[in-house]
């Protein structure tokens, strides 16, 4: 159990991930499993806004052994100390096990790969810090202890960690580059996607032209927040999808083999030495040979 005396009004969420030091979604998660107390009144909402002197109490759950099985599968690593990792994830792989998706996933190839990972997350040695979408490549970075994982946790929510995407995207750009801030939530018409919604997360994407092509644009896409889809939505509410998306884009769009999504670049500083660490992966063969048939 954590007692904790609120020193200055916040979100439930956001005290309750500095005093457990865990994410601010883990920190949901347990909010709204009742898990929470202000004053002594069970709080499931994580955007309630605690006030200065209240009382708050969390039960946080033991972190329990993953059931996982390691699986051998080839993983392309750039980078790996004791402290984090640096993956690069392939198109079509699922980051971690869930309903439908028990193998093959990264977290299943993570675990055949290397020794320790993280267990902040409330399952011992998943390791995973952020994800991507199943059929977005690229970079990926990996906690291999816990206090790895809070340090990188809080370089996300300070926007410290830069991460810029190569995308294609359906029509050819007027502007050169832009900004787009716009929240997003659980979609009220469709409950497995994502959309812009007044009520939704705060979410922010910068994008920058780096070539007009036959019907569609290249960009850099760089984003401030992480939320589920977020590219792909924000792109969408442009009239922009991101070409071969079979969620948010076009039905008759450009013709391309897969999601034109690719985490390209990841800097962020090492969670035990500050220094700063940067990571290129160049987008595989399908997205290039589809980038060049578009030129």
């Amino acid at each position: 159990m954590i007692e904790y005396r609120v020193e200055q009004p916040a979100r439930l969420d956001v005290l309750c991930a500095q005093a457990a030091q865990a994410s601010r979604s883990q920190a949901a998660r347990w909010i709204e499993s009742g898990l929470c107390t202000v004053d002594g009144k069970v709080q499931t909402k994580p955007s309630f806004k605690a006030a200065a002197g209240a009382a708050l109490r969390l039960q946080v759950p033991e972190a329990v052994e993953s059931t996982v099985e390691k699986e051998d599968i080839p993983l392309e690593i750039l980078y790996e100390d004791e402290d984090v990792a640096v993956v690069v994830k392939p198109c079509g792989m699922v980051v971690h096990p869930a309903a439908g998706n028990e193998s093959g996933t990264l977290v299943n190839a993570l675990l055949f790969a290397m020794d320790d990972l993280s267990g902040i997350g409330g399952v011992r040695r998943p390791g995973i810090v952020h994800r991507l979408d199943k059929d977005t490549s690229g970079l990926l970075m990996v906690a291999k202890n816990d206090a790895a994982h809070q340090s990188l946790s809080d370089q996300l929510c300070a926007r410290t960690m830069e991460k810029h995407y190569l995308a294609v995207v359906e029509g050819c750009m007027r502007e050169e580059s832009g900004l787009v801030d716009k929240p997003i939530a659980r979609s009220k018409k469709d409950r497995k996607k994502m959309a812009v919604d007044p009520e939704g997360r705060e979410a922010l994407t910068e994008w920058r032209l780096l070539e007009n092509l036959q019907n569609a644009a290249l960009l850099d896409v760089h984003i401030m927040t992480g939320r589920t889809h977020q590219i792909r939505v924000h792109m969408q509410s442009l009239h922009h999808p991101v070409a071969g998306d079979p969620i948010y884009g076009f039905k008759n769009g450009v013709k391309v083999p897969r999601l034109m999504l690719h985490a390209h670049t990841l800097a962020f500083d090492h969670p035990r030495t500050g220094e700063r660490l940067f990571f290129r992966a160049d987008p595989p063969e399908a997205f290039e040979k589809a980038l060049q048939k578009l030129r």
